[in-house]
C-alpha cells in the first residue's frame, strides 16, 4: 500500500501574512495532550497572537489558543499553555539565529495534517510598516477588479 504525502489545511494565520513579510518557512511537529489533538484535528486553533521562541535550545509556541475538546473530561489542559515544538537540532539553531537578527520574529503561519499528524508551519518574519500594508491591500484590490473585468469580457463574447 502506497503512502501518500497528502496535506489537509486545518488553520491558516491570515493575520501573520497581513502583519509580516515571511521569508523562510519550517515544518514542526508539536507536543500535545490527548484532548488537544482532537481539538486541533477539528481546527479549533487560534493563532492570531501566537509566536515562537527558542529557549534553552528548544522551540516553544506561546499564546496559541487551542480550545478545550467539547467531549473531554475535567482534565482538559489550559487552552493557552506553552507548547513544545518538535524540530531537528539544526533547524532550532537556524531559527534561533534568525530570531536574534534585529526586527525578526518567528510566527506560526498555518496548521495542517500530513500523514495523519498535525504539523505547524513556522515562518521567519519581519514586521510590515503601515505603508507596506496599504500597498499590499491596494495590489489585492487592483487584482480583484482586473479579474472581475476579464470575467465580464469573456461572458460577453
Amino acid at each position: 500500500m502506497a503512502v501518500t504525502n497528502e496535506e489537509k489545511l486545518l488553520v491558516a494565520n491570515r493575520a501573520a501574512f497581513h502583519e509580516y513579510h515571511i521569508s523562510d518557512k519550517y515544518e514542526a511537529g508539536i507536543a500535545l495532550t490527548g484532548t488537544e489533538v482532537k481539538s486541533v484535528l477539528d481546527g479549533r486553533v487560534q493563532l492570531k497572537e501566537s509566536y515562537v521562541a527558542v529557549r534553552d535550545g528548544e522551540a516553544w509556541l506561546f499564546n496559541a489558543h487551542i480550545s478545550p475538546y467539547s467531549h473531554g473530561n475535567r482534565a482538559n489542559p489550559d487552552p493557552v499553555r506553552t507548547r513544545k515544538l518538535l524540530l531537528h537540532r539544526r533547524e532550532i539553531d537556524r531559527l534561533e539565529q534568525a530570531s536574534s537578527v534585529q526586527g525578526m520574529t518567528l510566527v506560526v503561519t498555518r496548521v495542517y495534517l500530513k500523514n495523519g499528524r498535525a504539523k505547524f508551519e513556522i515562518g521567519v518574519a519581519r514586521g510590515k510598516k503601515l505603508y507596506d500594508k496599504r500597498e499590499t491591500e491596494m495590489r489585492r484590490t487592483v487584482e480583484r477588479e482586473t479579474r472581475a473585468q476579464l470575467k465580464e469580457r469573456t461572458n460577453r463574447q
